[in-house]
């Protein structure tokens, strides 16, 4: 039976699949500069109308609630490229019947939307270590070190539910309503740009089982704007650690790939 190396013996089959999906995000921003405006505008559009209803002392917290918020809304660009890719492109098919395989594929499809969200992620960290700063909150490395791992993990968990959402979406024009109402009802429903002690306590107990809700208390355990001992911090953690475990395993479960 004839394979790719012998027929192609002198190309490399490993190591260029990152560096391919790597281009694919940063020529989506050449081709479209508007592609790196837009996640930067929805959650200025937050802080600017925070800034005028809330007390100057949250606007730390609400600068961290909008780099988790932009991380989160990945998952939404990542299910729409994932069903388009499927649906309109038959891209998938491609991708089935070469070495590649469903887990670099799909990491590529978060990794290319990752490129895209780094300008309005770095426009953020520079944002809050001003503003933090300018009001006794520095962005010490233990806190610069949690928020990076804070982000990369809601990251690896909305971009796993946006991949196993879009393999059940059938048709190119549910892809918008499905995507928008999943993300939006998360972004809602989790003490993003608030603290949690804002909320009633029936909404409270609600916010706990959103993964999002963790890496929020988390950030600003570690930052100071919330109050939070050692223990509290590893069981936030913790918390977040497993929720996106669980949903990495639901995804690969759930996610068809070549009976797509």
């Amino acid at each position: 039976m004839r394979s790719v190396r012998s027929d192609y013996p002198n190309v490399p089959l490993r190591g260029r699949a990152l560096p391919a999906f790597l281009i694919v995000g940063w020529r989506w921003i050449g081709r479209n500069p508007a592609v790196a405006i837009a996640p930067i505008l929805l959650p200025f559009i937050f802080l600017y109308f925070l800034s005028f209803i809330s007390p100057p002392s949250l606007l730390p917290l609400e600068i961290v609630g909008a780099m988790l918020f932009t991380m989160q809304n990945i998952g939404s660009w990542v299910l729409g490229d994932s069903a388009t890719w499927r649906i309109e492109c038959s891209l998938q098919d491609l991708f089935v019947a070469s070495p590649l395989g469903r887990i670099r594929y799909l990491f590529g499809i978060a990794f290319s939307n990752l490129i895209a969200m780094l300008p309005a992620l770095a426009i953020l960290a520079v944002l809050l270590a001003w503003v933090g700063g300018s009001r006794g909150l520095p962005l010490t490395p233990y806190a610069a070190g949690v928020l990076a791992g804070s982000l990369a993990t809601l990251w690896v968990l909305f971009s796993s539910i946006g991949i196993a959402i879009s393999s059940r979406v059938k048709t190119q024009r549910a892809i918008w309503p499905v995507s928008n109402l999943t993300f939006t009802i998360l972004g809602m429903l989790s003490p993003l740009y608030y603290p949690i002690s804002a909320l009633p306590p029936v909404w409270q107990d609600a916010a706990r089982f959103l993964p999002a809700t963790y890496a929020a208390l988390l950030v600003q355990g570690a930052i100071g704007i919330t109050p939070a001992t050692p223990a509290e911090m590893v069981a936030y953690a913790g918390f977040l650690g497993a929720s996106a475990l669980v949903v990495l395993t639901v995804t690969l479960r759930l996610y068809r790939w070549g009976d797509a």
